[in-house]
């Protein structure tokens, strides 16, 4: 069909953009406008005017076109940002029973911090260091800023197994329990394994290992890679390597031996901590094997990847029969016959390195973020301190693995730093039922309870039977981390775990930033399903558009952090023009989170995936978590995630893998439902181009869904990079036999 399109502007618009673009349409044939001719005329405009072409400022007439043809959005946000589909409005307050007791109980309490930690940072973070570290000798200056580089608390010294352990020893805490640990149980009927250990007992435990480490040539500085299953040695080994100045890498024990390798050649580790296997669903995973298979790995000319290590410290867990290399394996039990449980902690500087962790889940050379002591030790102290509104009597269950970064902060060093009780359990949420975390709640009467949006979903898929088997009215705050968590899976969590009782504080943060920057802090501040909260002290956190500059509130953007924290990595070990490119060449003296967000009216933000996950469809720059909690929204769906695949047309569709919830079958019927109802909830624009239904979506031990993965099944190419942290090796298979 013939479409006329005429443009009328005077010359004069060419050279002063600001002037309106007239588009006319020949309105006999305007009903059958596409939204392909739609896209070519705004295209047009946008390039006649020097990019001033805005269809939200376009007479009524063009305005009813572009809605009719579902571009409604454009409307919204004519920036070219990110688009922000999800809108959510219910809000939920702080139930006054907690806010009496909590620590900020109002949103003036919050605010009056917040401002002064921004404006007044040095004196708010010298007050916090002062307050919740314990220092062998104070600091000279609290920041020095030079982007990239900062440098807090410089001259000051100290360590953090101290601040972890010491600090309690002449307090009430020394004999409260710092660890509770459950193992992964054998059956039904046997309930698995239990340990407690008080402060006293971590302490004897820790200068013993560390004087293991001291024995088998682990000095300041050295690096130490830790590979252990969830154990409470695990800790036990990470505060020795920090008691003796050497620099821990803990790698989750679902990598391979490649990866172990890869590590252990960038960290030049000079010993190896690990154990004979761990337990993972009833099943023993070879650790020992995996570090053996690593030590002998080469490089394409032949060359040992791993030379440094001289010693590697075996810790007797499963009894599996391994191969123990003479002169360079010992046994962790036998070595600790040699030492005694007096071992002064090293003092340290204040910038001195304290871990490195290697992030995971992309293809290339692995990167290590470096945290230094100081500054992440306060980060992680005061977040955990006030977002989880920390109490003497509190049981905390942060359910990651201590592989990961929120292990780091929020099962070892925030929490015993402030002298909390922490929940350790070494198996998997559905193992061997699906109420495993509920009757672990049950028994040990946790308070907080602090999980993943992927784990919730599992939950959510299992029914609501299981925990309707248990008591959970312990529990007093809930907890999200790792991952947008889109609305449906909030209510589900506040109703049915929290009883309608819990806040719940929904935290994003990264590895790189080493504490949570974006939270609500659950006395004060009401919350909203799906979204983040606001910026934590000290946290200048903005969504900006390419150039750099502050976007409207609800139009997605790039999110960026104005100003050095005391948490921040500090590099990325061995590779400085790495750190530079990946973090603060984007937009110049400012930290690039590679997250997209967007803020609302109340300046609570909303995180909109990896701007890696962002897709553009036809032009629409579209964040997948959105169309991911469109999908989850209705009820057949326990969980869904969205991925791009290669259009000719569109440049990018949409292609979804969903679980249904159980009893919910798989039909066209639904298939085209699901299709229509994302169409409804976020826009025409975001119409799937395929629905895939699985039983299970592939997974990481910690919970997290490798999308690179799926995007390789949509796209139908070969299964490429490290697959070793799958959980289930068989969803892979069954997704990559499946057409939609």
């Amino acid at each position: 069909m013939d479409r006329k399109l005429a443009e009328v502007a005077p010359a004069s618009s060419v050279k002063a953009p600001s002037k309106t673009l007239k588009i006319i349409f020949d309105l006999e044939q305007a009903p059958y406008v596409s939204s392909v001719f739609l896209r070519i005329v705004l295209l047009t405009a946008k390039k006649v005017t020097r990019g001033n072409f805005s269809v939200a400022k376009a007479c009524p007439f063009v305005k009813d076109l572009f809605r009719t043809s579902g571009l409604e959005q454009l409307l919204r946000d004519p920036s070219g940002n990110i688009e922000s589909t999800l809108h959510e409005s219910r809000v939920f307050p702080p139930p006054q029973a907690f806010s009496a007791q909590a620590r900020l109980s109002s949103k003036d309490d919050y605010l009056k911090a917040y401002r002064r930690s921004v404006e007044q940072p040095e004196e708010f973070w010298a007050e916090q260091a002062k307050q919740l570290l314990v220092w062998d000798k104070p600091w000279d200056k609290v920041l020095e800023w030079k982007a990239p580089h900062a440098t807090w608390f410089s001259g000051g010294q100290l360590n953090a197994s101290a601040n972890c352990l010491d600090k309690h020893l002449n307090t009430p805490n020394a004999n409260k329990a710092a660890l509770i640990w459950e193992g992964e149980p054998d059956s039904s009927t046997n309930p698995g394994e239990e340990r407690v250990l008080t402060y006293r007992q971590l302490y004897h435990q820790v200068c013993r290992f560390a004087n293991v480490l001291k024995r088998n040539g682990v000095g300041k500085g050295n690096r130490v890679l830790l590979y252990m299953p969830m154990v409470p040695e695990a800790v036990v080994a990470m505060l020795a390597c920090a008691r003796l100045g050497a620099v821990h890498s803990v790698v989750f024990a679902g990598f391979s031996a490649q990866s172990v390798a890869e590590r252990i050649k960038d960290c030049q580790a000079k010993v190896v901590v690990t154990a004979d296997g761990g337990y993972r669903k009833g099943a023993v995973v070879q650790l020992k094997k995996n570090v053996d298979d690593a030590l002998n790995c080469q490089d394409a000319e032949g060359h040992p990847l791993c030379a440094s290590v001289k010693k590697v410290i075996v810790l007797h867990r499963t009894g599996l029969d391994v191969h123990i290399e003479e002169g360079r394996d010992v046994w962790w039990h036998q070595e600790l016959e040699y030492v005694n449980a007096d071992c002064a902690p090293e003092m340290v500087a204040s910038e001195d390195p304290l871990f490195i962790l290697y992030t995971s889940g992309s293809t290339g050379k692995p990167k290590g973020i470096l945290h230094t002591t100081a500054g992440y030790l306060l980060g992680a102290t005061l977040s955990h301190q006030v977002i989880f509104d920390i109490r003497a009597t509190d049981i905390f269950w942060c359910t990651a693995d201590i592989g990961w970064v929120t292990g780091h902060s929020y099962v070892v060093y925030g929490p015993l730093v402030n002298g909390a009780t922490v929940l350790m359990y070494e198996g998997a949420p559905n193992y061997p039922q699906p109420d495993r975390f509920w009757s672990i709640i049950e028994k040990y009467g946790v308070t907080i309870f602090y999980t993943a949006p992927t784990a919730i979903r599992a939950f959510m898929q299992w029914g609501n039977e299981w925990p309707a088997k248990h008591d959970l009215s312990s529990l007093r705050l809930l907890g999200t981390v790792g991952e947008p968590i889109n609305p449906q899976a909030w209510i589900w969590y506040y109703e049915i775990i929290g009883g309608q009782r819990c806040p719940i504080v929904d935290t994003w943060w990264q590895t790189e930033t080493g504490s949570i920057m974006i939270s609500t802090c659950p006395g004060a501040l009401a919350t909203k399903p799906g979204s983040a909260g606001l910026p934590f002290f000290g946290v200048q956190a903005e969504v900006v558009n390419e150039a750099g500059r502050a976007v409207p509130a609800n139009a997605g953007g790039k999110l960026i952090v104005r100003h050095p924290w005391p948490s921040m990595l500090r590099g990325v070990w061995g590779d400085p023009d790495r750190f530079q490119w990946t973090y603060w060449n984007d937009f110049p003296g400012n930290y690039f989170t590679g997250d997209g967000a967007r803020t609302d009216a109340d300046g609570y933000f909303w995180i909109m995936g990896r701007i890696d996950d962002v897709i553009n469809v036809s032009g629409h720059r579209i964040g997948t978590a959105e169309v991911e909690s469109a999908l989850v929204s209705n009820p057949a769906v326990a969980e869904a995630a969205v991925v791009g695949r290669a259009d000719d047309i569109k440049g990018s569709g949409l292609v979804a893998f969903v679980t249904l919830k159980c009893g919910k079958k798989p039909s066209p019927e639904l298939r085209e439902a699901l299709c229509n109802h994302v169409c409804k909830e976020v826009g025409a624009f975001a119409k799937l181009d395929e629905i895939r239904f699985a039983e299970a979506l592939p997974k990481t031990r910690s919970g997290k869904i490798m999308r690179r993965l799926l995007k390789q099944v949509a796209a139908g190419t070969e299964i490429t990079g490290d697959v070793t942290t799958l959980e289930d090796f068989g969803v892979l298979e069954r997704l990559s036999g499946e057409e939609g």
